[in-house]
């Protein structure tokens, strides 16, 4: 099988290559434009493989697409490259508009073009399987209710009505043109290899260096926590068993609120990497000014996919996020390298995590 990953040097990115590239008879390509958050060094390990290759490209860039595809052959493409931080889009939503919105159409006509010069085998064999979130569905009300796939949109953000728009473009393609589609929407993501703006690498990488650890408003806000690797083997089992033209929620059954996570955290850290001052990390805890629209909370019904697809999460949210800390702490080089350029952890409020 041949595999054409977008974003693939991005955070679920990367762990989705690294993943395919151990499954038997899969050859991947890797396209990239990589930006801030696209980083090759999350690929050390495998980017010798003889059934590996990157692209640096933008899929914005129709005739750079055209081009990959005529010499790639893929019998399938994993779409996840996208801008993907509320707060960077809250900041400037443009490049979410032209990456999530223009970039999806590119990548759908680059796909749907390539699609029909194939053999009637062939055809009937591609899959677009498109990777998307649970915040284009808005805001869940109280604490009994769980999106699933025939929930509404109703996104809250500029980057939520981005991807909203991109789902609305895929799902278009296969019923206008026939294009052989998958959509899966995911609950929060963590594990190795994210970018340090994101909550949980942010929140670890700032206890450790002793600085303060911001939190949104009241810290309540709750969220459905998924460990990357259960992650990608549950886009594994959508690509290889899914039906064409249906959505799959993906979730990790671990429903925490923020300050539940920043004070797991600093419970495991304590433990780990005690503070040079022998204080508990609580005490960085800092509540900042909530973000603008800030959803309260995200949760999603996994059991379409646990019924149709067999598939469950494995890991129980204490032991990723203790293994989780681990990586990080055991990989400083990996995100030094990311801290020393133009990014650093001095962010709070607006422009600070999640």
């Amino acid at each position: 099988m041949r595999i054409l990953v977008t974003g693939g040097a991005g955070f679920i990115g990367s762990n989705l290559v690294r993943f395919l590239l151990n499954q038997p008879n899969v050859l991947v390509a890797n396209l990239d434009k990589l930006t801030y958050a696209g980083n090759l060094e999350s690929l050390w390990d495998v980017q010798h493989y003889s059934n590996y290759q990157f692209y640096q490209a933008d899929i914005i860039n129709r005739q750079q697409l055209s081009q990959i595809f005529a010499q790639f052959q893929p019998d399938c493409v994993m779409h996840l490259a996208a801008e993907s931080h509320v707060d960077r889009s809250i900041e400037n939503a443009g490049s979410f508009i032209q990456t999530n919105i223009e970039g999806t159409f590119q990548l759908l006509e680059a796909s749907l073009h390539y699609w029909k010069s194939l053999s009637p085998e062939a055809q009937q064999a591609f899959r677009f399987h498109h990777i998307s979130t649970d915040e284009v569905f808005g805001d869940l009300a109280g604490t009994e209710a769980l999106f699933n796939e025939d929930t509404a949109y109703a996104p809250s953000s500029p980057y939520s009505a981005s991807k909203a728009a991109s789902d609305h473009l895929v799902r278009s393609w296969h019923r206008t043109y026939g294009l052989p589609v998958l959509i899966t929407n995911c609950s929060n993501n963590y594990g190795p290899y994210q970018f340090p703006e994101k909550l949980i690498p942010h929140i670890v990488l700032s206890a450790i260096q002793g600085k303060e650890l911001p939190v949104y408003g009241d810290g309540g806000q709750i969220r459905d926590w998924l460990h990357v690797e259960d992650h990608v083997s549950a886009l594994w089992a959508v690509l290889c068993r899914g039906q064409v033209g249906e959505t799959y929620m993906i979730g990790g059954n671990a429903e925490k609120t923020n300050l539940e996570v920043v004070h797991c955290i600093c419970s495991l850290l304590d433990q780990l990497r005690p503070s040079a001052t022998s204080k508990s990390y609580t005490e960085q805890i800092r509540f900042v000014k909530d973000r603008p629209g800030h959803d309260r909370r995200y949760a999603v019904d996994t059991t379409k996919i646990l019924q149709q697809l067999q598939w469950q999460p494995i890991q129980s949210f204490e032991a990723g996020l203790q293994k989780t800390l681990k990586w990080y702490l055991n990989n400083p080089q990996w995100w030094q390298n990311i801290l020393s350029g133009h990014y650093q952890l001095n962010r709070k409020g607006l422009s600070g995590i999640e």
